[in-house]
């Protein structure tokens, strides 16, 4: 019998008594498939109930085959190593001792001697090649002990495997790795990531919406292709709905004027015509009698518009990227924003790692930092924002400058949006601060929601709305992991806006995909773990 999962029927409502989804129904060959939608959607929830992690409230889930989960953060204590984590420790020293001449009949009968070229195959694959399996996982990267455990998978070749978000928190050549497994899987898969490169290795794109589940066939490229199709089919189903609902509206009045015309006239000719209070009477009575059906005709007609607009807008809110409009910075161009001059610095003095570091960036620029994690990414922009004063050199800053890190904390989080967008916008009237903040997607009672309240991407909108919704939009704005747990939607807006803004940008990310997007002109790069 060949491996499958199936879904049937399932439901689950939170402890809070929000309920995620109903009634789903998936089910899972071989071939791999890419989960997505909004953070908050369900989609970590539902792996949780396959592995059964979470005990099911509804349905049914029956599986064919073996399963392989990939853990998202691994623990590193300081006695757990590698062949741990591969949970091969018992076979491995079996293997040891027979090499070392201390193996006893059990274990002579017990060995698996394919065990050492299997490890190595794997440790290779996932680019941890000649690695120690004895090595504490204390030692290793966060990305590192990500490989680890594409390994294990590797190592047990399971039928189906559940991943959650592989890529978070992982540098490129991590990335890549979990990119190139994928890549070379054959089994079934099932893949929850906001990751664009991940999710082009994808036999076909599930989005989870509160609409339920929908299938789309072919990879990112062409799911996007489709979603693409889809905007502009409701663009149209908007367009036309508005038409419709002017034009009823247009009608409408063409008939309360006729009629309006008409009584007068009546009015006038009833006076003239000497006939019976009974005949006249009875005149009116059909003639109100008709006009209420036609305003019960014209009334459910508007009705029914009203409701293909309200629908058309609903439909286009959810499947569409939102737009900004954002000020003008006023930097000129060529004007250098921000240069360090041989600069030396870190967190530990006595082992900085920025040394002898020198380059500008100029208004208008796009720059990515790059480098493998633990490089001094995030050491640079400390170093470029006056957090961390350089040990040796200079830094030179021109002009306004801002910085959004991956929680945001320019936001407080005691405080309402509003009140954050005040603290640091303090120029800008009541009524400047909710129009930038309703340019943002934060309208009227919106704005005055609780910042810890907020999603994740929710943050970093309401963050971008305080630093480029104001009178004046800072010279460099800076960005440190911006997509980290973001999902496509808040990925797609962010970008949107930072496209909206002409100033320069300097950013750390891995992602490819969002690099590219914002018109990253210039790297520069950390190749060296210092």
């Amino acid at each position: 019998m060949s491996a499958h999962l199936v879904l049937q029927n399932i439901s689950y409502t939170t402890a809070e008594g929000r309920t995620l989804f109903e009634s789903l129904d998936l089910s899972l060959d071989r071939m791999r498939t890419g989960l997505v939608g909004r953070n908050g959607a369900g989609k970590s929830t539902l792996l949780k109930l396959i592995t059964g992690e979470y005990a099911m409230q509804s349905g049914a889930i029956s599986q064919a085959g073996s399963l392989g989960v990939l853990r998202q953060a691994i623990q590193a204590s300081d006695t757990r190593t590698i062949i741990d984590e591969l949970d091969a420790a018992g076979a491995y020293q079996t293997i040891q001792r027979m090499i070392s001449g201390t193996g006893t009949l059990a274990d002579s009968a017990e060995a698996d001697w394919t065990l050492e070229s299997r490890l190595a195959e794997a440790l290779e694959q996932v680019g941890l090649q000649g690695c120690d399996p004895m090595r504490n996982l204390s030692t290793l990267s966060g990305g590192q002990r990500t490989r680890v455990s594409l390994a294990a998978l590797i190592l047990k070749k399971p039928d189906i495997i559940l991943l959650d978000e592989p890529t978070n928190n992982l540098d490129r050549d991590g990335r890549q790795a979990v990119v190139d497994f994928l890549a070379q899987w054959r089994g079934s898969a099932l893949v929850v990531s906001h990751d664009r490169q991940v999710l082009r290795t994808m036999d076909r794109i599930v989005e989870l919406s509160s609409l339920g589940l929908k299938a789309y066939g072919g990879n990112w490229d062409e799911y996007k292709q489709q979603k693409d199709k889809e905007v502009a089919v409701a663009d149209h189903d908007l367009v036309v709905a508005q038409r419709n609902l002017a034009e009823l509206a247009r009608k409408a009045r063409i008939v309360a004027e006729r009629k309006a015309r008409k009584d007068s006239a009546g009015k006038r000719s009833r006076a003239k015509a000497g006939l019976s209070k009974l005949i006249l009477d009875a005149r009116e009575d059909r003639a109100e009698k008709t006009t209420g059906r036609d305003r019960q005709l014209a009334d459910r007609q508007r009705q029914k518009a009203d409701l293909e607009l309200q629908s058309a807008i609903s439909k286009i809110e959810q499947i569409k990227p939102v737009s900004f409009d954002i000020g003008a910075s006023k930097v000129p161009q060529g004007k250098t924003v921000l240069a360090f001059q041989n600069v030396t610095g870190g967190p530990d003095e006595q082992a900085p790692i920025i040394q002898r570091f020198s380059f500008t960036i100029e208004g208008g620029e796009r720059v990515a930092v790059t480098g493998p994690n633990g490089s001094g990414k995030t050491t640079l922009l400390r170093l470029a924002i006056g957090e961390l004063w350089p040990i040796a050199g200079r830094v030179h800053r021109s002009g306004p400058f801002a910085m959004l890190d991956q929680n945001v904390n320019l936001l407080d989080t005691e405080g309402t949006v509003l009140q954050s967008f005040k603290r640091l916008n303090p120029d800008s009237t009541d009524n400047d601060c909710r129009a930038a903040l309703a340019r943002f997607l934060f309208r009227a009672d919106s704005a005055l929601r609780p910042v810890s309240t907020l999603s994740g991407g929710e943050m970093l909108r309401a963050g971008l709305a305080c630093v480029l919704g104001g009178n004046w939009p800072p010279d460099l704005l800076i960005l440190d992991e911006p997509t980290n747990h973001l999902d496509l939607m808040s990925i797609a807006a962010i970008e949107t806006a930072l496209n909206a803004y002409d100033g320069a940008i300097l950013t750390v990310s891995h992602d490819e995909d969002f690099l590219s997007e914002i018109g990253i002109g210039r790297r520069i790069a950390l190749n060296e773990v210092v």
